[in-house]
């Protein structure tokens, strides 16, 4: 298994600015967090994947924790295996959408079905965090999709 090594602040702050400072899979706020999100690897440092901007996204410790080394997951509706969400290839608002309240992600296709799954993007700690930040006027993210 390759070794972990510490990730340079450089390249740590490029891949937070490019994700807006935002999970980029549950779209939540890191600014809002007690603890600096994770940088996860998209392709498995296990597999082979490199730790260059390419290859890292900026993910909230829970999503991380479930990802780990996953690339694909079960769409609950159709049964079948399917890709997980990946940043670096899939816009986000292709495949997901925020419900009428902004309490959870709808996944709008296949590929967003697995992912909130596999992801569990709608856990209940999620929600009460999204409730409260619905009710200060600072989520959903304006850049996303909602379903009216």
């Amino acid at each position: 298994m390759p070794r972990r090594h510490k990730l340079s602040p450089e390249l740590q702050d490029a891949v937070r600015l490019r994700a807006g400072h935002r999970c980029e899979y549950c779209h939540a706020s890191e600014q809002w967090q007690y603890v600096e999100f994770t940088m996860e690897h998209l392709i498995p440092l296990a597999a082979g994947g490199p730790s260059t901007v390419e290859n890292l996204a900026l993910a909230c410790f829970a999503c991380n924790r479930r990802k780990w080394d996953r690339r694909t997951g079960i769409d609950p509706d159709a049964g079948v295996e399917h890709p997980l969400f990946n940043p670096r290839v899939d816009r986000w608002n292709d495949h997901f959408a925020w419900s009428a309240d902004g309490l959870e992600i709808v996944g709008m296709t296949s590929l967003g079905r697995a992912t909130v799954s596999t992801l569990d993007l709608n856990r209940e700690r999620l929600k009460r965090i999204r409730a409260a930040d619905v009710e200060s006027e600072r989520h959903p993210p304006e850049s996303d999709c909602r379903i009216r």
